[in-house]
């Protein structure tokens, strides 16, 4: 459970405020009847009593009277599932608004606290400034209960909403929550998608007011178990006890009645409890389950809370998107001239806000099955890495909330006072970076015959000199028919490394103290194609060369088939890379990459997808491992000793069959085995029908499971685009350093950039002499100037 401080989207709390006004100015609002055409009050079936149902109920009723709304619930009028429920500043903010009487009424009620305790191994770190509100679930049933039928709405209890509602009714309302019938009865054109995940989890309470939202570890002997709890009466709290699937089954739970289960749930987390009992309410172990639609509605039937949409109770969002669904509905269906376009209208404006809150949980719940991952963290680091686990609480917003706390865990972690944890420096063999801040590898397709130019000394110049800690080069090709466009730069000349070496050096003299990096890699399958600008993937119309891959398997059905290389092509690929190494050394490069990501050639050696080979080389991962693995060494053996190596991956191709996040692990372990200083984590790009789940910081999980489950540093990419994520991942120990690229085009001094705006001045950040007059952030006349926005999109240029 978090508060966060985002707000709610202008649609649902705008859109409310201006109906819950406006509605009352004009004459009752009457909707054309779906089947005659005529206007006539709105007739609304609900089903579902719970608080989505019923506030959609009262406010549908509040803002015209001459609706006739009635819900049916199945259950008794006090039956329901859990205890408290905690509703934001923001929902409140919306309900008050489209019903004062509704607002004071929670009002009266509301436990508040601001604090959230960690306990892990003894230690108790506090956190403050949160502000959260709860109240009993059955305490919100019955103010909304008695709202309903202070307007006249029809609660129907013990009974079952007829089959026939969409019929007899204009607009049926379909709350009934996680396991909705009405969703499944219209699956067909809902499309929904359930995924049910690795945690069991139970809904209890104690006897006693937490006095802070506390989390709670206890390492048992079958594994790791936490405790959610917080208060929602002066003589009350929910308890939610979570693990494993693995660690239920252990413990026997899956063996024990409700009796047994709550009794040795007590036991485990006493000191927490205070030595009380834990009371049930027809509690069982459940597993959570993510619904996501591809539609909300069909005809006049629409899907609302839980029956459209769910997330992971550790952020507290479940009867608040329930309540702001209903604001957006009551707002859309008083502002829309039919039916049609106002469930439109709400779907239109609920989607992205739920996608958003969808991301947030299930990196938040992802967070706590992989929690064991985390528990020999540095106290107060593990305490940071739990607050900001979903994305959503940032480095910088709990400065504001807590700055003690988060000082704390900054100078833990090794920042001097006033360092952002993004300005700490990084060594990786015989180079330190003075910053964590990478500018990504991004294909600029601006070579003459594998040359790098003009543009390229401009492109990478003008970022050393804006203060990232290192620069890497795009792909650069170890062969002619390495690359993937015309356009792609190489290392396969003589002359084509005296053009890099005057970059390298220019680099060195003008940027002190950034380093520069180059990446090599051969396109494989997914060569030969035009420029990006003119076709992405595309092949050439004229001019194509032969492709080479490890399986006969074009990349796109329109793609050229490659011919599957033979032992004697594999020798000479790897010996390109060796010249290239070589050649890239003379050239001054500090750090090289080796590219086996994104369905180039050596990842398509990796992916099952793309490997289809019977011999050495092909089959088990162990297998596909071995050609990566010998270039890999080639490389190292000419590659500098001083200098580091790393290695770019692909930690899941987002399709079935493929490289998984569990062999992404055993990827990086073997390259580690090898040599290498680091694993750069990138996802995708493997198969052209793949699904990437694209959200903020999407591909960071990866690369932080890689780095807790095997100690090798990381390289974190992918959507990361603002400082406070950077400063957020690295004092979290979700990353050793963040590889940004869009942002980088955007700014080419993003880095210098960041600093000026957290006013830091310090090493890290140091500014070329010829530009310190600008160092510091020209005054607007502002003292609210808006942060960096934030970005999605894939790491690089073009995803490369």
């Amino acid at each position: 459970m978090e508060r966060t401080v985002s707000t709610v989207p202008s649609g649902a709390r705008g859109c409310a405020e201006h109906a819950a006004t406006a509605a009352w100015a004009r004459s009752a609002t009457h909707c054309p009847h779906p089947h005659t055409g005529k206007n006539h009050p709105l007739r609304v079936g609900i089903i579902g009593g719970g608080p989505g149902g019923l506030y959609a109920a009262a406010l549908l009723k509040r803002l015209d009277p001459g609706r006739e709304v009635t819900v049916w619930e199945r259950n008794p009028p006090d039956s329901t599932f859990g205890f408290g429920v905690v509703l934001s500043d923001e929902t409140l903010g919306g309900i008050e608004h489209a019903d004062p009487q509704v607002y004071e009424a929670l009002q009266r009620h509301f436990t508040r606290w601001d604090d959230i305790d960690i306990v892990h191994r003894g230690e108790r770190h506090t956190s403050g400034g949160h502000g959260f509100a709860a109240l009993g679930r059955k305490r919100l049933l019955e103010i909304l209960h008695t709202r309903c039928r202070e307007l006249g709405v029809d609660l129907r209890f013990r009974t079952e909403a007829p089959e026939d509602l969409p019929r007899t009714h204009d607009l049926v309302i379909a709350a009934d929550g996680v396991h909705s019938t009405t969703r499944e009865t219209y699956a067909d054109v809902f499309r929904p998608r359930v995924t049910t995940h690795r945690c069991r989890y139970i809904w209890l309470a104690a006897d006693f007011p937490f006095d802070s939202f506390r989390f709670e570890i206890a390492e048992t002997e079958h594994g790791v178990m936490q405790l959610h709890g917080y208060p929602y009466a002066p003589d009350a709290s929910t308890v939610i006890v979570e693990m494993r699937e693995e660690v239920w089954h252990a413990a026997g739970f899956d063996e024990l009645g409700e009796a047994e289960s709550i009794e040795r749930c007590a036991k485990i987390f006493a000191e927490a409890l205070r030595g009380r009992p834990l009371q049930s309410n027809n509690s069982t172990w459940t597993t959570f389950r993510t619904v996501v639609n591809d539609r909300w509605s069909h005809g006049n039937v629409v899907l609302l809370g839980d029956a459209a949409h769910t997330a992971h109770f550790s952020i507290g969002s479940g009867t608040k998107l329930a309540v702001e669904d209903a604001l957006a509905l009551a707002a859309c269906l008083e502002e829309c001239d039919s039916l049609p376009e106002a469930l439109a209208a709400y779907e239109a404006e609920r989607r992205p806000v739920v996608a958003s809150t969808q991301r947030a949980a299930r990196a938040s719940l992802e967070w706590f099955e992989n929690l064991a991952l985390y528990l020999d963290q540095p106290p107060r680091q593990f305490a940071f890495n739990l607050l900001t686990r979903s994305r959503r609480v940032t480095h910088d917003n709990l400065r504001l909330r807590d700055a003690r706390f988060t000082e704390t865990v900054e100078r833990e972690f090794g920042c001097p006072p006033g360092t952002p944890p993004m300005f700490t420096p990084f060594r990786l063999r015989g180079l330190t970076l003075r910053n964590r801040v990478v500018v990504s590898p991004m294909d600029m397709y601006s070579a003459a015959d594998g040359v790098p130019g003009d543009f390229h000394l401009v492109h990478l110049g003008a970022r050393a000199l804006g203060g990232a800690g290192l620069v890497m080069t795009e792909m650069v090709c170890v062969s002619e028919e390495g690359r993937i466009t015309p356009g792609c730069a190489g290392l396969y000349t003589g002359r084509q490394a005296e053009a890099w070496k005057r970059i390298t050096n220019f680099v060195h003299e003008r940027a002190p103290g950034t380093a520069i990096g180059v990446q090599l890699g051969h396109s494989g399958r997914k060569g030969s194609t035009k420029l990006m600008w003119e076709g992405m993937d595309e092949p050439l119309e004229e001019g194509n060369w032969p492709l080479v891959a490890p399986s006969a398997l074009p990349y796109k059905g329109f793609s050229q088939t490659p011919r599957e290389l033979s032992r004697a092509q594999l020798t000479d690929i790897r010996e390109q890379f060796a010249a290239s190494a070589v050649r890239a050394g003379r050239a001054g490069f500090d750090l090289l990459e080796l590219h086996c990501a994104h369905g180039y050639l050596l990842s398509g050696f990796l992916s099952p997808l793309t490997n289809r080979r019977t011999d050495a080389y092909g089959g088990s991962l162990e297998k596909r491992l071995r050609f990566p693995l010998e270039v890999f060494d080639a490389v190292r053996n000419v590659w500098p000793g001083e200098r580091p190596m790393t290695v770019r991956i692909s930690a899941t191709d987002w399709a079935e069959g493929g490289t998984t996040a569990e062999d992404a692990v055993e990827i990086a372990r073997a390259f580690a085995a090898h040599g290498a200083d680091a694993i750069d984590v990138s996802t995708g790009q493997v198969v052209a029908d793949e699904r990437p789940e694209f959200g903020r910081s999407y591909q960071t999980p990866f690369a932080d499971r890689i780095r807790h489950t095997t100690g090798i540093p990381v390289i974190a990419v992918g959507a990361i685009s603002s400082w406070d994520d950077v400063n957020s991942l690295i004092l979290a120990g979700r990353t050793d350093l963040c590889a940004l690229a869009r942002p980088h085009l955007y700014d080419p001094h993003w880095t210098l950039h960041a600093a000026a705006e957290q006013g830091y001045t310090g090493p890290g950040a140091t500014w070329p002499a010829p530009y310190r007059a600008g160092s510091r952030r020209p005054q607007t006349g502002r003292t609210d100037a808006p942060k960096p926005r934030l970005s999605l999109g894939s790491g690089d240029a073009r995803g490369r």
